[in-house]
Protein backbone atom coordinates (compact mmCIF):
# COMPACT_ATOMS: atom_id res chain seq x y z
CA UNK A 1 0.00 0.00 0.00
CA UNK A 2 1.03 3.69 -0.19
CA UNK A 3 1.29 6.33 2.18
CA UNK A 4 -1.10 8.86 -0.17
CA UNK A 5 -4.05 9.18 0.08
CA UNK A 6 -6.09 8.95 -3.27
CA UNK A 7 -6.24 12.78 -3.66
CA UNK A 8 -2.23 12.86 -3.00
CA UNK A 9 -0.66 10.09 -5.25
CA UNK A 10 3.10 10.65 -6.31
CA UNK A 11 2.42 11.45 -9.62
CA UNK A 12 0.70 14.49 -8.59
CA UNK A 13 4.13 16.03 -6.76
CA UNK A 14 6.15 18.69 -8.67
CA UNK A 15 9.16 17.50 -7.93
CA UNK A 16 10.73 14.35 -5.89
CA UNK A 17 13.58 15.12 -3.90
CA UNK A 18 16.50 12.71 -4.66
CA UNK A 19 18.78 14.07 -2.23
CA UNK A 20 18.90 17.13 -0.10
CA UNK A 21 21.52 19.84 1.10
CA UNK A 22 20.48 21.88 4.24
CA UNK A 23 21.34 25.79 4.78
CA UNK A 24 21.21 27.58 8.09
CA UNK A 25 19.59 30.52 7.07
CA UNK A 26 20.56 33.61 9.16
CA UNK A 27 20.79 37.41 9.06
CA UNK A 28 25.03 36.51 8.24
CA UNK A 29 24.00 34.16 6.02
CA UNK A 30 20.19 35.76 4.07
CA UNK A 31 19.27 34.49 0.78
CA UNK A 32 21.36 36.42 -1.26
CA UNK A 33 24.59 34.35 -0.06
CA UNK A 34 22.39 31.19 -0.51
CA UNK A 35 22.29 32.08 -3.85
CA UNK A 36 25.63 32.72 -4.99
CA UNK A 37 26.08 28.51 -3.40
CA UNK A 38 24.00 27.43 -6.13
CA UNK A 39 26.34 26.97 -8.69
CA UNK A 40 28.54 24.88 -5.99
CA UNK A 41 25.67 23.35 -4.72
CA UNK A 42 24.90 21.98 -8.21
CA UNK A 43 28.20 20.60 -8.51
CA UNK A 44 27.27 18.21 -5.58
CA UNK A 45 24.59 16.31 -7.45
CA UNK A 46 21.91 17.55 -4.91
CA UNK A 47 18.14 18.00 -6.50
CA UNK A 48 16.84 20.31 -3.70
CA UNK A 49 18.75 22.82 -1.05
CA UNK A 50 16.48 22.51 2.43
CA UNK A 51 15.88 26.02 4.01
CA UNK A 52 15.90 26.39 7.97
CA UNK A 53 12.65 28.53 8.57
CA UNK A 54 12.09 31.48 6.29
CA UNK A 55 8.95 33.30 7.88
CA UNK A 56 9.29 36.53 10.03
CA UNK A 57 11.32 35.45 13.30
CA UNK A 58 12.54 37.27 16.37
CA UNK A 59 15.37 39.99 14.89
CA UNK A 60 18.74 38.64 15.05
CA UNK A 61 17.86 34.79 15.18
CA UNK A 62 20.46 32.86 14.24
CA UNK A 63 18.23 29.31 13.68
CA UNK A 64 14.79 30.93 12.48
CA UNK A 65 12.55 28.68 14.56
CA UNK A 66 11.14 31.60 16.98
CA UNK A 67 8.34 32.36 14.08
CA UNK A 68 6.74 35.93 14.62
CA UNK A 69 5.21 36.64 11.49
CA UNK A 70 3.65 34.50 9.77
CA UNK A 71 1.99 36.50 7.03
CA UNK A 72 5.75 37.67 5.26
CA UNK A 73 9.07 35.93 4.47
CA UNK A 74 11.81 37.14 6.91
CA UNK A 75 13.29 40.91 5.98
CA UNK A 76 16.60 40.13 7.81
CA UNK A 77 16.93 37.34 5.05
CA UNK A 78 16.19 39.30 1.80
CA UNK A 79 11.89 39.29 2.08
CA UNK A 80 9.87 37.39 -0.54
CA UNK A 81 11.53 39.28 -3.23
CA UNK A 82 15.13 37.53 -1.97
CA UNK A 83 13.44 33.94 -1.51
CA UNK A 84 11.67 34.22 -5.14
CA UNK A 85 15.49 35.26 -6.53
CA UNK A 86 16.91 32.37 -5.13
CA UNK A 87 14.22 29.97 -6.00
CA UNK A 88 15.07 31.19 -9.72
CA UNK A 89 18.54 30.79 -9.30
CA UNK A 90 18.36 27.56 -7.99
CA UNK A 91 15.50 26.15 -10.82
CA UNK A 92 18.26 27.37 -13.43
CA UNK A 93 20.95 25.27 -12.13
CA UNK A 94 18.26 22.38 -11.67
CA UNK A 95 17.84 22.59 -7.78
CA UNK A 96 14.25 23.21 -6.00
CA UNK A 97 13.33 24.44 -2.67
CA UNK A 98 12.46 22.45 0.38
CA UNK A 99 11.50 24.50 3.47
CA UNK A 100 11.47 23.88 7.51
CA UNK A 101 8.18 24.92 8.54
CA UNK A 102 7.34 25.38 12.08
CA UNK A 103 3.49 25.16 13.01
CA UNK A 104 3.78 24.00 16.68
CA UNK A 105 5.05 27.32 18.26
CA UNK A 106 6.03 31.20 17.74
CA UNK A 107 8.13 33.07 19.79
CA UNK A 108 6.67 34.46 23.28
CA UNK A 109 7.52 37.77 22.10
CA UNK A 110 5.24 40.74 23.22
CA UNK A 111 7.43 43.05 21.15
CA UNK A 112 7.90 40.96 17.64
CA UNK A 113 4.55 38.86 17.82
CA UNK A 114 2.02 41.05 17.15
CA UNK A 115 -0.91 38.43 17.97
CA UNK A 116 0.66 37.79 21.01
CA UNK A 117 0.35 41.41 21.74
CA UNK A 118 -3.06 42.00 21.13
CA UNK A 119 -4.31 39.11 23.73
CA UNK A 120 -1.94 40.40 26.14
CA UNK A 121 -3.72 44.01 25.69
CA UNK A 122 -7.67 42.66 25.08
CA UNK A 123 -6.74 39.15 27.20
CA UNK A 124 -9.39 36.30 25.78
CA UNK A 125 -11.89 38.51 24.19
CA UNK A 126 -9.27 38.99 21.41
CA UNK A 127 -9.97 37.36 17.94
CA UNK A 128 -6.08 35.72 18.56
CA UNK A 129 -7.49 34.46 21.70
CA UNK A 130 -7.90 31.31 20.01
CA UNK A 131 -4.42 31.25 18.64
CA UNK A 132 -2.56 30.54 21.52
CA UNK A 133 -2.86 27.47 23.76
CA UNK A 134 -4.02 29.50 27.53
CA UNK A 135 -5.37 28.02 30.26
CA UNK A 136 -7.32 30.95 31.64
CA UNK A 137 -8.74 29.62 34.29
CA UNK A 138 -5.44 28.95 36.12
CA UNK A 139 -3.45 32.02 36.77
CA UNK A 140 -6.84 33.84 38.39
CA UNK A 141 -7.44 34.14 34.70
CA UNK A 142 -4.58 36.26 33.49
CA UNK A 143 -1.26 34.54 31.53
CA UNK A 144 1.85 34.53 33.01
CA UNK A 145 4.55 35.51 31.17
CA UNK A 146 8.03 33.98 33.61
CA UNK A 147 9.87 37.18 31.87
CA UNK A 148 11.27 38.83 34.83
CA UNK A 149 15.22 38.64 36.03
CA UNK A 150 14.47 38.34 39.45
CA UNK A 151 10.97 38.40 41.90
CA UNK A 152 9.08 41.44 41.53
CA UNK A 153 10.27 43.61 44.26
CA UNK A 154 13.95 43.78 42.96
CA UNK A 155 13.14 44.90 39.71
CA UNK A 156 10.17 47.08 40.35
CA UNK A 157 11.54 50.32 40.57
CA UNK A 158 12.87 49.59 36.83
CA UNK A 159 9.39 49.70 35.35
CA UNK A 160 8.55 52.55 32.61
CA UNK A 161 5.21 53.11 31.65
CA UNK A 162 4.42 55.31 28.15
CA UNK A 163 2.33 55.45 25.12
CA UNK A 164 0.08 52.28 26.43
CA UNK A 165 3.07 50.48 26.96
CA UNK A 166 5.09 48.83 30.11
CA UNK A 167 8.09 48.75 29.66
CA UNK A 168 11.01 46.99 31.63
CA UNK A 169 14.87 46.50 30.44
CA UNK A 170 14.30 46.63 27.03
CA UNK A 171 11.31 44.57 27.13
CA UNK A 172 7.72 45.96 26.24
CA UNK A 173 4.34 44.53 27.47
CA UNK A 174 1.24 46.33 26.00
CA UNK A 175 -1.56 48.12 28.55
CA UNK A 176 -4.68 46.63 29.03
CA UNK A 177 -6.79 49.80 27.46
CA UNK A 178 -7.51 52.12 30.53
CA UNK A 179 -5.10 51.33 33.22
CA UNK A 180 -2.50 53.45 32.20
CA UNK A 181 -3.05 55.86 34.34
CA UNK A 182 -2.65 53.88 37.46
CA UNK A 183 -0.44 53.23 40.23
CA UNK A 184 2.50 50.34 39.68
CA UNK A 185 0.96 47.51 41.59
CA UNK A 186 -2.92 48.36 40.44
CA UNK A 187 -1.44 48.46 37.12
CA UNK A 188 0.33 45.37 37.49
CA UNK A 189 -2.50 43.39 38.73
CA UNK A 190 -4.98 44.99 36.17
CA UNK A 191 -3.78 43.32 33.21
CA UNK A 192 -4.60 40.47 31.36
CA UNK A 193 -0.74 39.07 32.09
CA UNK A 194 0.56 38.31 35.43
CA UNK A 195 5.10 39.43 35.18
CA UNK A 196 6.66 37.02 36.88
CA UNK A 197 10.24 35.66 37.99
CA UNK A 198 11.54 33.68 35.48
CA UNK A 199 12.40 31.01 37.34
CA UNK A 200 8.50 30.63 37.99
CA UNK A 201 7.71 28.85 34.25
CA UNK A 202 8.97 25.27 35.88
CA UNK A 203 5.36 24.86 38.03
CA UNK A 204 3.62 28.32 37.12
CA UNK A 205 3.35 28.62 33.66
CA UNK A 206 -0.26 28.34 32.09
CA UNK A 207 0.48 28.36 28.45
CA UNK A 208 1.61 25.31 26.25
CA UNK A 209 5.22 25.82 25.07
CA UNK A 210 7.65 24.08 23.32
CA UNK A 211 9.19 21.07 25.39
CA UNK A 212 10.43 23.74 28.32
CA UNK A 213 11.59 26.47 26.05
CA UNK A 214 9.25 29.07 27.98
CA UNK A 215 9.98 31.82 24.85
CA UNK A 216 8.11 29.40 22.68
CA UNK A 217 4.42 29.58 22.92
CA UNK A 218 2.20 26.87 21.44
CA UNK A 219 0.05 27.56 18.19
CA UNK A 220 -3.00 26.09 18.24
CA UNK A 221 -3.27 25.07 14.34
CA UNK A 222 -6.22 22.74 15.11
CA UNK A 223 -8.53 25.59 14.67
CA UNK A 224 -9.16 26.49 11.06
CA UNK A 225 -9.02 30.03 10.95
CA UNK A 226 -5.53 29.80 13.07
CA UNK A 227 -4.47 27.23 10.19
CA UNK A 228 -5.57 29.60 7.27
CA UNK A 229 -3.83 32.51 8.77
CA UNK A 230 -0.49 30.81 9.74
CA UNK A 231 -0.41 29.24 6.50
CA UNK A 232 -1.43 31.63 3.59
CA UNK A 233 2.22 32.79 2.58
CA UNK A 234 3.58 29.42 2.64
CA UNK A 235 0.36 27.58 0.50
CA UNK A 236 0.87 31.16 -1.67
CA UNK A 237 4.69 29.75 -2.07
CA UNK A 238 3.67 26.43 -2.70
CA UNK A 239 1.44 26.83 -5.31
CA UNK A 240 3.91 29.41 -7.73
CA UNK A 241 6.09 26.74 -7.47
CA UNK A 242 8.74 28.49 -4.91
CA UNK A 243 8.60 25.98 -2.55
CA UNK A 244 8.42 22.25 -3.78
CA UNK A 245 8.83 20.81 -0.64
CA UNK A 246 7.96 21.54 3.00
CA UNK A 247 10.01 19.90 6.66
CA UNK A 248 6.85 19.73 9.23
CA UNK A 249 8.82 20.79 12.36
CA UNK A 250 7.95 18.62 15.62
CA UNK A 251 4.41 17.40 14.59
CA UNK A 252 4.37 15.67 17.98
CA UNK A 253 3.83 18.83 19.32
CA UNK A 254 0.49 19.22 17.80
CA UNK A 255 -3.10 18.49 19.24
CA UNK A 256 -4.01 16.22 16.08
CA UNK A 257 -0.75 15.36 13.57
CA UNK A 258 -3.30 13.92 11.40
CA UNK A 259 -5.87 16.57 10.92
CA UNK A 260 -2.95 19.36 10.58
CA UNK A 261 -1.16 17.34 7.99
CA UNK A 262 -4.94 17.02 5.96
CA UNK A 263 -5.39 20.14 6.52
CA UNK A 264 -1.94 21.03 4.68
CA UNK A 265 -2.43 18.55 1.98
CA UNK A 266 -5.29 20.25 1.08
CA UNK A 267 -4.05 23.67 1.09
CA UNK A 268 -1.53 22.58 -1.03
CA UNK A 269 -3.24 20.50 -3.19
CA UNK A 270 -0.75 17.45 -2.22
CA UNK A 271 1.54 18.75 -4.58
CA UNK A 272 4.25 19.64 -2.38
CA UNK A 273 6.63 16.73 -1.22
CA UNK A 274 5.84 17.02 2.59
CA UNK A 275 8.11 14.69 5.06
CA UNK A 276 7.59 14.86 8.84
CA UNK A 277 10.26 15.58 11.78
CA UNK A 278 8.90 12.35 13.27
CA UNK A 279 10.85 10.12 15.59
CA UNK A 280 9.81 6.51 15.53
CA UNK A 281 10.95 4.30 18.69
CA UNK A 282 11.54 0.98 18.19
CA UNK A 283 9.54 -1.16 15.91
CA UNK A 284 7.22 1.78 15.78
CA UNK A 285 5.80 2.98 12.22
CA UNK A 286 4.45 5.89 10.71
CA UNK A 287 0.55 6.17 10.99
CA UNK A 288 -0.23 4.90 7.39
CA UNK A 289 -3.33 7.53 7.21
CA UNK A 290 -0.65 10.27 7.07
CA UNK A 291 -0.64 12.24 4.15
CA UNK A 292 2.64 12.79 3.83
CA UNK A 293 5.89 11.77 1.34
CA UNK A 294 7.46 9.77 5.04
CA UNK A 295 9.51 10.94 7.68
CA UNK A 296 12.98 13.07 7.87
CA UNK A 297 15.22 9.98 8.41
CA UNK A 298 15.95 9.31 11.78
CA UNK A 299 14.12 6.23 11.12
CA UNK A 300 16.80 5.59 8.50
CA UNK A 301 19.70 6.94 10.35
CA UNK A 302 19.60 4.26 13.00
CA UNK A 303 19.08 1.29 10.99
CA UNK A 304 22.06 2.72 8.88
CA UNK A 305 24.06 3.31 12.02
CA UNK A 306 22.92 0.30 14.04
CA UNK A 307 23.86 -2.39 10.99
CA UNK A 308 27.26 -1.50 10.97
CA UNK A 309 27.56 -1.78 15.29
CA UNK A 310 28.82 -4.96 15.92
CA UNK A 311 26.14 -6.47 18.99
CA UNK A 312 28.85 -8.77 20.46
CA UNK A 313 31.41 -5.80 20.76
CA UNK A 314 28.62 -3.35 21.91
CA UNK A 315 27.52 -5.97 24.48
CA UNK A 316 31.43 -5.70 25.43
CA UNK A 317 31.54 -2.07 25.72
CA UNK A 318 28.80 -1.94 28.20
CA UNK A 319 30.44 -4.19 30.54
CA UNK A 320 33.86 -2.15 30.22
CA UNK A 321 31.94 1.30 30.67
CA UNK A 322 30.46 -0.33 34.34
CA UNK A 323 33.65 -1.43 35.22
CA UNK A 324 35.75 1.60 34.32
CA UNK A 325 33.06 4.56 35.09
CA UNK A 326 32.33 2.89 38.98
CA UNK A 327 30.36 5.14 41.17
CA UNK A 328 30.02 7.79 38.56
CA UNK A 329 27.51 5.75 36.58
CA UNK A 330 23.83 6.56 36.86
CA UNK A 331 22.05 3.42 38.37
CA UNK A 332 24.62 1.15 37.83
CA UNK A 333 25.11 1.38 34.75
CA UNK A 334 21.92 -0.01 33.27
CA UNK A 335 20.14 2.01 30.41
CA UNK A 336 16.46 0.88 31.55
CA UNK A 337 17.41 2.28 35.16
CA UNK A 338 18.98 5.47 33.78
CA UNK A 339 15.79 6.30 30.95
CA UNK A 340 13.34 5.61 34.04
CA UNK A 341 14.99 7.55 36.11
CA UNK A 342 15.54 10.69 34.15
CA UNK A 343 11.91 10.47 33.15
CA UNK A 344 10.66 10.68 36.63
CA UNK A 345 13.34 14.01 36.85
CA UNK A 346 11.60 15.21 33.82
CA UNK A 347 8.07 15.03 34.60
CA UNK A 348 8.78 16.31 38.24
CA UNK A 349 11.11 18.89 37.90
CA UNK A 350 10.89 20.41 34.10
CA UNK A 351 7.63 19.99 32.48
CA UNK A 352 6.18 20.26 36.08
CA UNK A 353 3.82 22.52 34.86
CA UNK A 354 2.63 20.57 32.56
CA UNK A 355 1.80 17.80 34.26
CA UNK A 356 0.12 20.39 36.90
CA UNK A 357 -2.05 21.61 33.25
CA UNK A 358 -3.01 17.76 32.85
CA UNK A 359 -4.53 17.78 36.92
CA UNK A 360 -6.08 21.07 36.18
CA UNK A 361 -8.02 19.28 33.15
CA UNK A 362 -8.52 15.89 34.86
CA UNK A 363 -9.63 17.82 38.10
CA UNK A 364 -12.33 19.73 36.14
CA UNK A 365 -14.02 16.73 34.34
CA UNK A 366 -14.18 15.09 37.90
CA UNK A 367 -16.09 17.85 39.17
CA UNK A 368 -18.06 18.29 36.29
CA UNK A 369 -19.33 13.63 37.12
CA UNK A 370 -21.01 12.47 40.12
CA UNK A 371 -19.14 9.33 39.79
CA UNK A 372 -15.67 10.62 39.35
CA UNK A 373 -15.66 13.55 42.20
CA UNK A 374 -14.11 11.76 45.22
CA UNK A 375 -10.69 10.97 42.76
CA UNK A 376 -8.58 13.40 45.01
CA UNK A 377 -6.00 15.93 43.35
CA UNK A 378 -3.11 14.20 44.66
CA UNK A 379 -4.46 10.75 42.85
CA UNK A 380 -4.89 12.50 39.62
CA UNK A 381 -1.62 14.22 39.22
CA UNK A 382 0.27 10.82 40.66
CA UNK A 383 -1.74 9.16 37.98
CA UNK A 384 -0.69 11.35 35.16
CA UNK A 385 2.74 11.41 36.10
CA UNK A 386 3.01 7.20 36.61
CA UNK A 387 1.39 6.76 33.23
CA UNK A 388 3.32 9.73 31.06
CA UNK A 389 7.09 7.69 32.23
CA UNK A 390 5.51 4.52 31.25
CA UNK A 391 4.83 5.72 27.64
CA UNK A 392 7.20 4.00 25.25
CA UNK A 393 7.07 5.59 22.22
CA UNK A 394 6.97 10.00 21.82
CA UNK A 395 3.18 9.74 21.59
CA UNK A 396 -0.36 8.46 20.89
CA UNK A 397 -2.20 9.66 18.02
CA UNK A 398 -6.01 8.65 16.78
CA UNK A 399 -5.63 5.48 16.53
CA UNK A 400 -3.11 2.62 18.37
CA UNK A 401 -3.10 4.10 21.59
CA UNK A 402 -4.21 1.05 23.64
CA UNK A 403 -1.00 -0.82 22.32
CA UNK A 404 0.77 2.40 23.85
CA UNK A 405 -0.83 3.02 26.96
CA UNK A 406 -1.25 -1.19 27.81
CA UNK A 407 -2.80 -2.32 30.61
CA UNK A 408 0.77 -3.77 32.16
CA UNK A 409 1.54 0.05 31.77
CA UNK A 410 -1.22 0.82 34.15
CA UNK A 411 -0.61 -1.94 36.40
CA UNK A 412 2.98 -0.36 36.83
CA UNK A 413 1.52 3.05 37.41
CA UNK A 414 -0.44 1.44 40.17
CA UNK A 415 2.39 0.77 42.35
CA UNK A 416 2.93 4.30 43.16
CA UNK A 417 -0.42 3.95 45.49
CA UNK A 418 -0.50 2.31 49.09
CA UNK A 419 -4.08 1.99 48.90
CA UNK A 420 -5.66 0.08 45.74
CA UNK A 421 -8.90 2.33 45.78
CA UNK A 422 -7.05 5.04 45.58
CA UNK A 423 -4.84 3.85 42.72
CA UNK A 424 -8.43 3.53 40.34
CA UNK A 425 -7.06 6.84 39.67
CA UNK A 426 -5.11 5.70 37.21
CA UNK A 427 -7.72 3.40 34.89
CA UNK A 428 -9.54 6.43 34.78
CA UNK A 429 -6.13 8.65 33.47
CA UNK A 430 -5.27 6.17 31.00
CA UNK A 431 -8.75 6.21 29.86
CA UNK A 432 -9.06 9.90 29.19
CA UNK A 433 -5.90 9.82 27.79
CA UNK A 434 -6.94 6.81 25.01
CA UNK A 435 -10.03 8.78 24.30
CA UNK A 436 -12.80 6.16 26.25
CA UNK A 437 -14.19 8.45 28.22
CA UNK A 438 -16.28 10.58 25.87
CA UNK A 439 -15.82 13.44 23.46
CA UNK A 440 -16.44 16.81 25.55
CA UNK A 441 -14.39 19.38 24.94
CA UNK A 442 -12.35 18.75 28.30
CA UNK A 443 -11.79 15.21 27.56
CA UNK A 444 -10.57 16.02 24.08
CA UNK A 445 -8.03 18.93 25.84
CA UNK A 446 -6.89 16.29 27.94
CA UNK A 447 -6.20 13.64 24.99
CA UNK A 448 -4.35 16.37 23.24
CA UNK A 449 -2.60 17.49 26.27
CA UNK A 450 -1.50 14.12 27.41
CA UNK A 451 0.40 13.51 23.87
CA UNK A 452 1.72 16.49 23.35
CA UNK A 453 3.40 16.39 27.28
CA UNK A 454 4.28 12.54 26.63
CA UNK A 455 6.42 13.92 23.40
CA UNK A 456 7.83 16.70 25.36
CA UNK A 457 8.65 14.08 28.42
CA UNK A 458 10.10 11.61 26.21
CA UNK A 459 12.38 13.84 24.13
CA UNK A 460 13.63 16.12 27.62
CA UNK A 461 13.98 12.50 29.33
CA UNK A 462 15.79 10.32 26.63
CA UNK A 463 18.26 12.28 23.97
CA UNK A 464 18.30 15.54 26.36
CA UNK A 465 19.10 14.11 29.63
CA UNK A 466 19.67 10.01 29.41
CA UNK A 467 21.70 9.93 26.55
CA UNK A 468 24.38 11.97 28.43
CA UNK A 469 24.09 9.54 31.55
CA UNK A 470 24.69 6.05 29.28
CA UNK A 471 27.77 6.82 27.35
CA UNK A 472 29.09 3.05 26.37
CA UNK A 473 28.96 3.78 22.90
CA UNK A 474 28.54 7.24 21.48
CA UNK A 475 27.52 6.54 18.40
CA UNK A 476 23.81 5.10 19.69
CA UNK A 477 23.02 7.91 21.81
CA UNK A 478 21.27 10.08 18.55
CA UNK A 479 18.29 11.37 17.50
CA UNK A 480 16.01 8.34 17.72
CA UNK A 481 18.83 5.52 18.77
CA UNK A 482 18.31 3.14 21.17
CA UNK A 483 21.11 3.40 23.51
CA UNK A 484 20.04 -0.07 25.18
CA UNK A 485 20.27 -2.06 21.50
CA UNK A 486 22.84 0.08 19.70
CA UNK A 487 23.31 -2.84 16.83
CA UNK A 488 20.78 -3.51 14.10
CA UNK A 489 21.10 -7.39 12.76
CA UNK A 490 21.28 -7.45 9.36
CA UNK A 491 18.42 -9.16 8.72
CA UNK A 492 16.55 -6.86 10.51
CA UNK A 493 18.26 -4.29 8.31
CA UNK A 494 17.16 -5.30 4.84
CA UNK A 495 13.13 -6.27 6.32
CA UNK A 496 13.09 -2.10 7.17
CA UNK A 497 14.00 -1.50 3.42
CA UNK A 498 11.49 -3.79 2.11
CA UNK A 499 9.23 -2.19 4.07
CA UNK A 500 9.71 1.42 3.71
CA UNK A 501 10.54 0.86 -0.17
CA UNK A 502 6.83 -0.59 -0.15
CA UNK A 503 5.04 1.45 1.67
CA UNK A 504 7.16 4.93 1.67
CA UNK A 505 9.09 5.14 -1.51
CA UNK A 506 9.55 8.76 -1.36
CA UNK A 507 10.34 9.15 2.71
CA UNK A 508 13.71 10.74 3.60
CA UNK A 509 16.86 9.33 4.60
CA UNK A 510 19.58 11.25 6.61
CA UNK A 511 23.29 10.64 8.25
CA UNK A 512 23.37 14.17 9.33
CA UNK A 513 20.92 17.08 10.42
CA UNK A 514 21.04 20.17 12.15
CA UNK A 515 19.40 18.20 15.34
CA UNK A 516 21.86 15.45 15.21
CA UNK A 517 24.40 14.95 18.40
CA UNK A 518 27.39 13.97 16.18
CA UNK A 519 28.18 14.14 12.66
CA UNK A 520 27.80 11.07 10.62
CA UNK A 521 31.76 10.48 9.93
CA UNK A 522 31.97 10.78 13.89
CA UNK A 523 29.25 8.19 14.90
CA UNK A 524 30.70 5.85 11.67
CA UNK A 525 34.34 5.84 13.85
CA UNK A 526 32.95 5.12 17.23
CA UNK A 527 31.11 2.32 15.83
CA UNK A 528 34.31 0.81 15.28
CA UNK A 529 35.03 0.26 18.96
CA UNK A 530 32.47 -2.14 18.88
CA UNK A 531 33.94 -4.48 15.91
CA UNK A 532 37.36 -4.12 18.19
CA UNK A 533 36.12 -3.22 21.69
CA UNK A 534 39.97 -4.06 22.85
CA UNK A 535 41.16 -1.58 21.29
CA UNK A 536 39.42 1.07 23.19
CA UNK A 537 40.60 -1.04 26.14
CA UNK A 538 44.34 -0.09 25.19
CA UNK A 539 43.74 3.74 24.89
CA UNK A 540 41.86 4.07 27.72
CA UNK A 541 45.07 2.27 29.36
CA UNK A 542 47.38 5.01 27.80
CA UNK A 543 45.61 7.86 29.21
CA UNK A 544 44.64 6.75 32.34
CA UNK A 545 46.86 9.23 33.89
CA UNK A 546 45.17 12.15 32.65
CA UNK A 547 42.85 14.41 35.13
CA UNK A 548 39.47 14.25 34.70
CA UNK A 549 36.71 15.32 37.18
CA UNK A 550 34.79 11.97 36.98
CA UNK A 551 35.04 8.39 35.12
CA UNK A 552 32.13 8.68 33.37
CA UNK A 553 33.36 12.44 31.67
CA UNK A 554 36.51 10.85 30.87
CA UNK A 555 35.06 7.85 29.21
CA UNK A 556 32.76 9.96 26.98
CA UNK A 557 35.67 12.69 26.37
CA UNK A 558 37.61 9.92 25.13
CA UNK A 559 35.71 8.46 23.02
CA UNK A 560 34.35 11.51 21.21
CA UNK A 561 37.81 12.42 20.80
CA UNK A 562 38.56 8.92 19.32
CA UNK A 563 35.69 9.78 16.67
CA UNK A 564 37.24 13.25 15.79
CA UNK A 565 40.33 10.99 14.69
CA UNK A 566 42.57 13.98 15.72
CA UNK A 567 42.00 15.41 19.29
CA UNK A 568 40.82 19.12 17.97
CA UNK A 569 40.79 20.96 21.53
CA UNK A 570 38.58 23.55 19.87
CA UNK A 571 35.72 21.08 18.51
CA UNK A 572 35.56 18.87 21.76
CA UNK A 573 35.40 22.05 23.82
Amino acid sequence: MTSFPARSPLSRLTSLPTATYRLQLQPDFPFAAAERAVPHLAGLGVSHLHLSPVLEAVPGSTHGYDVTDHRSVRAELGGEEGLRSLAATARAHGLGLVVDLVPNHMAASPVHNHALRAVLRDGPDSPYARWFDVDWRAGDGRLLLPVLPARLPEVRDRFRVSGGVLRLDGQEFPLRPGTEGLPLDELLDAQWYRLGWWRLARTELNYRRFFTVSDLIGVRVEEPGVFEATHAKIVELVADGVVEGLRIDHPDGLADPQGYLEDLAEATGGRCWTVVEKILTGTEELPEAWPVAGTTGYDALRRLDGVFTDPVGADTLAELYRGFVGKAADRGGRWEATERRAAYEVVGHDLAAETAALTRIAERICAADPGLRDHAPWALRTAVRELLVRVPVYRTYRTGGEEVITPGAARGAKAAFAVEEEATAVDLVRELALGLRGDGAEHRAFRARFAQTSSALRAKSVEDTAFYRYTPLLSANEVGGDAGRPAVPVEEFHAYCLRIARDWPATGTVLSTHDTKRSADVRAAIAVLAQCPEVWTELLGEVAGVPAPDQHLAWTAWQTAFGLGTPDADRLV
